[in-house]
């Protein structure tokens, strides 16, 4: 009977997710265009990225993403938190505002930033022009190109990080603050030793997903960019759709996948193993 119920989702989860691995995997052991039969090749794929120079420069671009973005975009999410957590008339109303860009569909978000950031006729260069300053080539220098995606990234940090940190802000005992204030800790104090240890969950929660999902980023990078100029924008996950949709080298791409997912489970398990060095669960008895 339990089989039963669970069958809907043992079935979507074998069709979509399982089954596709599967494959996948097998076809990063084989040379597959498509238009004819895979043809096995070992190991070959594997060997080929190490002398790929594309697939270093995507690791790189997606490196520096990483790097800049989680660290801005935590501190953005955890400000805007800190400061929706306040008791006043209308704060709902200011969440939901905050939330709203969580909302809209990625490719319509990223035409809408393509417009802002034109260097001829983008709403950003029109009010630099206001202010006696030289238009930025944001999307069409290398230079600018990868920050431009970042400060895109950045439109969000209102959406679910936000609100998984109100939720564990929420969550943390008015007592300690009272205790702390009693002592004359100020609100900084308050914040360091206080409030950042009881949500620290919170915190490894959203620097694990969002590490995850920089090393996902696609869309943008495709609709703005097309991983241009000169390749200053090329991304891991859009580098893999090249080589599987444009190219039609399957087996490459599959391998490409594969590697990214070892990576990935790499750094959970490091950051798996680091995490009791400094987060902190309440009522844990540690030795």
């Amino acid at each position: 009977m339990g089989l039963l119920l669970i069958s809907p989702w043992l079935v979507g989860f074998l069709a979509f997710t399982a089954g596709p691995m599967v494959v996948s995997f097998l076809l990063s052991l084989a040379k597959w265009d498509i238009l004819s039969p895979p043809t096995f090749v070992g190991l070959s794929n594997f060997q080929q990225i190490l002398y790929d120079p594309l697939f270093s420069k995507a690791v790189y671009n997606t490196l520096v993403y990483t790097v800049v973005n989680v660290p801005l975009s935590l501190t953005g999410s955890l400000s805007l938190a800190l400061i929706l957590n306040r008791r006043v008339p209308g704060v709902s109303v200011f969440r939901t505002l905050f939330y709203l860009p969580e909302l809209t569909p990625v490719v319509a978000a990223s035409l809408i930033w393509a417009w802002i950031l034109n260097t001829h006729f983008g709403i950003v260069n029109y009010f630099l022009s206001k202010l006696s300053l030289p238009p930025v080539p944001w999307l069409e220098s290398t230079k600018w190109a990868l920050a431009s995606l970042i400060l895109i990234n950045l439109w969000t940090v209102g959406g679910s990080r936000m609100l998984i940190f109100l939720a564990g802000l929420q969550g943390v005992p008015e007592e300690l603050y009272e205790a702390a204030a009693l002592d004359g800790a100020s609100a900084w104090i308050r914040l360091l030793h206080v409030t950042l240890p009881m949500i620290s969950p919170v915190i490894f929660f959203n620097f694990l997903l969002g590490i995850i999902g920089s090393f996902q980023v696609f869309t943008p990078a495709y609709v703005i960019t097309n991983g241009g100029p000169a390749d200053s924008t090329l991304v891991y996950v859009l580098y893999v759709y090249r080589n599987a949709f444009q190219y039609f080298r399957m087996g490459y791409a599959s391998a490409m996948a594969w590697v990214m997912l070892l990576v990935l489970l790499g750094f959970a398990w490091m950051q798996l193993r680091l995490m009791q060095r400094w987060v902190y669960y309440e009522g844990e008895v540690r030795t």
